[in-house]
């Protein structure tokens, strides 16, 4: 998403760390694909970890793309928190097209030969606009988001063990999401979900020990 705000720390280093020797053990040839999810709540670094790992495995000569669950909600961002607001009961899976990752996720594995036209959101403009993905093999595609462990076809599924009361300070640190009480009930309501989701990890990374609540 255009306008989203990464900060890198050595957790999220540490972290990508953990995960590439997975990755690299799946791939044997040049020629392979393999998909890995990396999930959690709001603030719990997907994002940062995603392209920590990105960078990891193209320092060993490996092919990747990221696919952001923020690209895949059905409303740009700015209608979709007033929607939240005018209907709390929307929050939760509803709002995103995990069928289309689904779908995007099996054109790159199956057709690499093939463009492909995704959504890119622009959070400041609050539109929805395309981005087109040229042809190539890419050896892993990492898709990042809050529900990206339930994306069928996936081959290695990351969780991040940080729920929004631990991450209270890196979603502030990305000055995204209004600093107000509603928030809170938001992302109660999504820890609900997604914390049923650790259970399908094939890895599970804790959050760091600064980040515990006092």
């Amino acid at each position: 998403m255009i306008g989203d705000k990464l900060v890198i720390t050595n957790y999220h280093r540490q972290a990508a760390a953990k995960i590439s020797p997975h990755i690299q053990r799946a791939l044997n040839s040049p020629e392979d694909t393999i998909s890995v999810s990396i999930a959690g709540e709001s603030g719990s670094g997907k994002s940062e970890i995603a392209n920590c790992l990105a960078a990891l495995l193209e320092a060993e000569g490996w092919h990747c793309l990221i696919l952001c669950q923020d690209d895949y909600f059905r409303l740009p961002p700015k209608t979709n928190y007033l929607r939240r607001k005018s209907d709390i009961e929307w929050v939760g899976l509803g709002e995103v097209r995990l069928d289309l990752i689904e779908s995007h996720v099996r054109a790159l594995k199956e057709h690499p030969d093939k463009p492909l036209s995704k959504p890119l959101m622009m959070f400041e403009e609050n539109l929805v606009t395309c981005e087109i993905i040229e042809p190539g093999v890419r050896n892993v595609i990492i898709v990042e988001g809050c529900y990206t462990s339930l994306v069928d076809g996936i081959d290695f599924r990351v969780f991040i063990d940080r729920d929004y009361r631990q991450t209270h300070r890196a979603r502030n640190r990305r000055a995204r999401d209004p600093n107000e009480a509603f928030l809170e009930r938001v992302l109660a309501i999504e820890h609900q979900e997604i914390s049923k989701h650790k259970r399908r990890a094939d890895i599970v990374i804790d959050g760091p020990e600064d980040d515990l609540p006092k």
